[in-house]
Parts: C-alpha cells; sequence; structure tokens
C-alpha cells in the first residue's frame, strides 16, 4: 500500500508490519496491566495510558520527519467518523445534564420501577434496550438515551451501577447486530452480497438463544434487590424528554436532532416546572458537556493512535497471517472472525472493521465455499461483539461517561457480547444453523 502525506513528500510503502501493533500493546500494558497491579482502575487515568501509546505510535512510525508523523497522528484523530461522534459526545452531556437537572432522571426511575419487579429490572431493562437498539439502528443512541436512567435506577436499589451499565451496553449491541437500519448490517451484506432479510434469518437463531440466556442471567445478576427502594408518585411531565428521544430515535431521525431535542424539552420543561430558571439550564448544559472532557480527548488519542497502526502495515499484517492458515470451511469462518475482530481492535469503530475487512472476507468465503448469508452473519457478529467490550471504544466510553463508572467495571458484565461471541464460535465448530436455513 502507498501513501502520501502531502504533495511535496515521497510516497511511502508499508508493507505487513507486525511491530505497527505495539502501541496497541503498550496501551493495553499501561492501561489494564497497570490497573490489575494495582487492584484499583482509576489508579491509571484511560487519557495517560493513550497518551503514552500515542507517543510511541508516532516514534515508532515510518512517516519521515517528526511534524509528518505528527501530521499523519492528526489526521486519525480529525477522521470525519470521530468528529461526528465528538459532536455527539458533547450533545448528549447536555442532555444528560440537563434532563437530570430538571428531574426527569428520577421521574423515569420511578416509571420503570412501578412496572417492572425489583428482581426483574435488569432483564427489563436488557429486553428495553434490546426493543430499543433494533428499532434505531445504533447502539451509540441506545445508550445515550437509556444510561442516565440505568445510572439512577442503581443509585435508588443498590444494584451496582456497573451492572445496569452492563445491561444498556449488551441490549444496544443486540440492535446493532440485528438492526436492517444499522451500519454494520448493510456493510456486511453489500460486502458479502447477499440480501439484509437472509442474513438477518441466519443470525436471529444464534442471536435470539443468547439473549434469552443472557436475559436469565442478568435475573441471576440482581436478585435481590426488589425491597430496596419504594418507588415515588410518577411526574408524567418530566418523562417527557425521555419519551420525546425514544420516539424520534424509533421513527429514525438523526442522532444529532434526537439529542438537541431532548435537551430542548427538557429545558422548556425544567423552566415552566420551575426546576431552574435560564442561567440554571445554561450551567447545567455547560456542566454536562465539561463531564464529557475526558471522553473527547481519549476519542482523540485513539483515533490517532490507531490511524498509525493502520498506516503502518499492522492490520496488512494481520491479515496476511490469517490467510495463511485457512484449510476448510469451519477455519474460514474462525479465520472471517478474527479478521473483523482484529480490524477492530486496530480501529475502534466496528463500521469502519468491516470496510476494511469485508472484501478480504468475501475472497475467503468464495474460496472456502462459505455461504454468503454465513459470512456477512460472521462478519456482523463478531463487529458488534469486540465493539461492545473494548473499554476505548465508544459505547463503553460513552456509558461511562455519563455515569461514574469505570469503562474496565462495566466490562465484567458485559454478559450478551461474551455469550454472543462464545455462541457463535460453537455455531462455526457445529455448523449451525444447518443448511435448510441457506434454502431460498
Amino acid at each position: 500500500m502507498t501513501t502520501r502525506l502531502n504533495d511535496s513528500n515521497p510516497p511511502v510503502n508499508h508493507s505487513p508490519n507486525p511491530w505497527a501493533l505495539l502501541p496497541l500493546a503498550v496501551f493495553l500494558l499501561v492501561y489494564l496491566g497497570v490497573s490489575i497491579l494495582a487492584g484499583d482502575f482509576y489508579k491509571m487515568p484511560i487519557t495517560v495510558a493513550f497518551a503514552i501509546a500515542s507517543a510511541v505510535a508516532i516514534a515508532l512510525s515510518k512517516g519521515g520527519k517528526l511534524t509528518n508523523r505528527i501530521e499523519q497522528f492528526c489526521r486519525g484523530a480529525a477522521n470525519s467518523n470521530l468528529m461526528l461522534m465528538v459532536l455527539i459526545f458533547i450533545l448528549a452531556g447536555a442532555f444528560a445534564q440537563t434532563s437530570k437537572s430538571m428531574g426527569a432522571v428520577d421521574a423515569t426511575v420511578n416509571l420503570t420501577m412501578s412496572v417492572l419487579p425489583g428482581n426483574l429490572l435488569a432483564a427489563g431493562i436488557f429486553i428495553a434496550a434490546c426493543f430499543v437498539s433494533i428499532s434505531v439502528g445504533t447502539s451509540v443512541g441506545t445508550i445515550v438515551a437509556l444510561a442516565p436512567v440505568a445510572a439512577g435506577i442503581a443509585e435508588k436499589t443498590g444494584i451496582p451501577e456497573a451492572l445496569m451499565l452492563g445491561v444498556i451496553v449488551s441490549g444496544a449491541m443486540f440492535g446493532d447486530n440485528l438492526s436492517f437500519i444499522s451500519d454494520t448490517t448493510i456493510v456486511a451484506t453489500r460486502t458479502q452480497g447477499c440480501r439484509m432479510s437472509d442474513k438477518f434469518k441466519v443470525n436471529i437463531y444464534i442471536a435470539l438463544p443468547v439473549a434469552v440466556i443472557t436475559g436469565i442471567a442478568y435475573i441471576i445478576a440482581a436478585h435481590g434487590t426488589h425491597a430496596a427502594y419504594v418507588p415515588g408518585e410518577i411526574e408524567w411531565v418530566k418523562v417527557a424528554p425521555y419519551i420525546a428521544v425514544l420516539a424520534t430515535a424509533v421513527l429514525g431521525v438523526n442522532v444529532m436532532i434526537v439529542l438537541f431535542t431532548g435537551i430542548l424539552i427538557s429545558g422548556i420543561t425544567g423552566l415552566l416546572s420551575g426546576s431552574f430558571n435560564i442561567w440554571g439550564w445554561n450551567a447545567a448544559m455547560g456542566e454536562g458537556i465539561a463531564a464529557m472532557g475526558e471522553l473527547i480527548i481519549v476519542t482523540l488519542l485513539a483515533g490517532g493512535m490507531l490511524e498509525m497502526i493502520r498506516y503502518n502495515g499492522g492490520i496488512d499484517w494481520i491479515i496476511l497471517r490469517l490467510a495463511s492458515h485457512i484449510r476448510s470451511p469451519k477455519g474460514a469462518g474462525i479465520s472471517i472472525a478474527a479478521l473483523v475482530s482484529f480490524a477492530n481492535l486496530c480501529t475502534a469503530n466496528n463500521t469502519i472493521a468491516l470496510i476494511m475487512s469485508g472484501p478480504i472476507a468475501k475472497d475467503i468465503a468464495v474460496r472456502f465455499r462459505v455461504d454468503p448469508r454465513r459470512s456477512a452473519s460472521i462478519l456482523d457478529i463478531f463487529s458488534c461483539v469486540v465493539q461492545g467490550v473494548i473499554p476505548y471504544g465508544a459505547q463503553l466510553l460513552i456509558a461511562a461517561g455519563l455515569s461514574n463508572t469505570s469503562p474496565v467495571e462495566i466490562m465484567q458484565y458485559l454478559y450478551y457480547p461474551y455469550l454472543l461471541g462464545a455462541g457463535t464460535l460453537l455455531a462455526i465448530a457445529f455448523n449451525y444453523p444447518g443448511k435448510s436455513i441457506y434454502k431460498p
């Protein structure tokens, strides 16, 4: 692959290079390793870990002069997808704090707990998140809408906050994987050459049993919390912002407009109910945006670091290694899963990972006679599995940013992504679902 830093520089050849993955290893060693040794995931700030890994990425890059390497890093940080995420984070912070200051979180918690028994709260919220995410087709939108409610329920009931946030992220990834309007579904089916409805039929045979098992697991995990909190009177007018956000999201409205609508309705409701004045509303929005600062910094640093890994041949090396070990259709399926998983680890964006790995997966599938509906399902599933569990992915970062929890603390409660990944590996090994599913 040949890339130009700018018109005045000669092309630089980037052959597959395992050393390009070193910054990712440094990040995992510094953040996870130090935190585990210290026994506290707050001892090593994730921003510091990414700053160290980014410095390593720039130092080891093949981009010529230091100024050129820094420029390449900045291109990755300024990627349009990342900038869109930053804008979403800003609006999400403003909406979360405005709705909380107005009393929407408490009102929605009271409504939720009036409907669901305490021992079914976690499972009920998981089911709700599944339905919302499959309707809206975006895991981030689902998390933005439901994470504040989950954190509020945790505060009132004594259920671990990390558990409730894990419930939300798990449900969000269910829809991200299955929804017909999800970016991952669209890209996976287009790159493999099959219809979305056909991919869905194969995918649901694996995902639905896993979702049922996950719901049962959350019932067990939250057992004993039914008497922890007695809900108060439901203030329906204060529930309106969340109803509006969910309704507009389900209708397919752009997430930026969804959040802006939520901010506006929360602010007007707060003014009319006397929860705050105009200056209080401004202060709430400012506080919410400021609370997203660490999340935004991590997003920019991660984008730059991961671009350097791609630019220097890290992903190309992984692809080369995987392709050389395929011997059978089952091996092809596992290689496709590993291919998109590594791409996702190195990009922290499941849609981009699918765009990068999809054409290669198609070649593997054709060569080893893997049905395109099956390869599309495997691609989509593992892109969502990895995206849902990496601590530097948008899903965990925004869930943690809307609460007082570390992304790593949430990871232990991500039952659905873990079970989905394990279940899909078993499905590949035992050729499930059977050939009858693939009949036209």
